[in-house]
């Protein structure tokens, strides 16, 4: 019967689009019994209902959700730079003041749009919520008049970054939750590439304002003047190389060749989560294609290019390539779990864990979002990542992103 419904989000106002205030939510074991029916989901409904609709102000998320974002290019962000007086503060909080809501506004509208079924699963209902929380912790701040109140603005958003660290694991383990109900896998790819974007721009646009107040002399905010992809590799390459050492005993070794000694300016932050997937995946590939020999298999080769429009990053692994059954399956979101990852192995070579807010651990596979997640990603930054396998030798990853001060437009954040 649960199949059948398609109504929106929008036929239960009080339950998906409402918060309590006090910031109370149902213990965990009332959140996942809920899952089991849809008696659980109307229990669920009546007791949120009883304290929410006060606090919950829907017109206002109506009218925000209206406007239109302002995406700022890099550059813009970087020759707007550092002043003096400090008013280059003043007026990026001020930026962030007036768009922060427009876009949380939006990423609401994109929940209230899911698929009934899948809008009441509990773990994509606290995700909802917390975005309607965030909506009105900025909208309810007072205008940023003061480096005074924007210090103090400055901590809210610290909070609420901290708040949203584990969004994406929570959006993924809510979809494998009711992956049973998903019949449109597009609208689905379609809400986690918009999502997940989104966020990695609401989170670059927050961090570079925090980091506005640091004084590193190669950085403008989030921007490294002088990035070098050969460094920010061989850091990921010794991160993504100890996880697969402690997983697999061993790790392929990591030649990086190429335009090695290039440097630009760019932001670390997208490369700080699309790389160690990637690298990770690679590893992977490798070490479970050669499980007899495991101090014996060949090198992942990383190969750097860049010309005055873009760098490209080339991942070559001697894997095995991905079967010809699922080559066209890995840039989808598979709500796939580690257990059944181990029991098929071969299946799920290339299905990562994203890692949610960068350099912490994370296991060699889990979710499924690694490669779907990175590609998002790179469309965001203007650019691509595209896959090259060669069945029975391995595979070759392409990501490629545009410069921020090349000869063609920037991408915009």
């Amino acid at each position: 019967a649960a199949k059948t419904i398609t109504h929106t989000v929008l036929a239960l106002p009080a339950v998906v689009q409402a918060v309590p205030q006090t910031g109370t939510s149902l213990p965990p074991q009332r959140w996942r019994s809920s899952t089991s029916s849809m008696t659980g989901y109307s229990e669920l409904a009546r007791e949120r209902s009883k304290t929410v609709t006060s606090f919950y102000n829907q017109s206002a998320i109506d009218a925000a959700a209206e406007k239109p974002s302002v995406r700022l290019t890099p550059t813009t962000m970087l020759y707007s730079g550092k002043t003096p007086d400090g008013s280059h503060v003043l007026s990026s909080a001020r930026y962030l003041y007036n768009e922060l809501p427009v876009r949380i506004a939006h990423r609401i509208k994109g929940f209230r749009s899911l698929p009934f079924i899948i809008g009441c699963n509990p773990t994509i209902l606290q995700v909802h919520e917390l975005y309607i929380r965030a909506f009105q912790m900025l909208s309810e701040f007072p205008t940023i008049t003061d480096m005074k109140t924007e210090a103090q603005y400055c901590k809210m958003i610290r909070q609420l970054l901290d708040d949203h660290k584990d969004i994406v694991t929570m959006l993924a383990e809510g979809f494998r939750e009711c992956r049973k109900h998903i019949q449109d896998e597009s609208l689905v790819r379609l809400f986690l590439d918009n999502t997940l974007t989104s966020r990695l721009g609401i989170r670059m646009l927050a961090t570079h304002h925090l980091t506005l107040h640091e004084d590193n002399p190669d950085f403008v905010g989030i921007i490294c003047t002088r990035l070098s992809p050969k460094r920010i590799i061989e850091k990921w390459v010794d991160f993504a190389g100890r996880l697969c050492e402690h997983q697999y005993g061993n790790c392929p070794r990591v030649r990086i060749n190429g335009h090695v000694a290039a440097r630009y300016p760019f932001i670390p932050m997208p490369l700080d989560y699309i790389l160690p997937e990637l690298l990770k995946n690679a590893m992977r590939a490798t070490m479970e294609s050669h499980l007899d020999t495991p101090y014996n298999v060949p090198d992942v080769v990383v190969t750097i290019a860049n010309n005055n429009i873009d760098f490209i990053i080339r991942i070559s692994d001697r894997g095995g390539g991905i079967a010809h059954s699922i080559v066209d399956k890995v840039m989808d979101y598979h709500f796939t779990t580690a257990e059944e990852s181990t029991q098929n192995p071969r299946m799920n070579t290339f299905f990562g864990n994203i890692l949610n807010s960068g350099p912490q651990s994370g296991p060699m596979h889990g979710f499924g979002f690694g490669l779907p997640t990175s590609r998002a990603y790179a469309e965001y930054l203007g650019g691509s990542l595209a896959i090259q396998s060669m069945q029975g030798i391995g595979t070759d990853v392409y990501l490629r992103l545009r410069h921020i001060d090349g000869n063609e437009e920037s991408f915009r954040i």
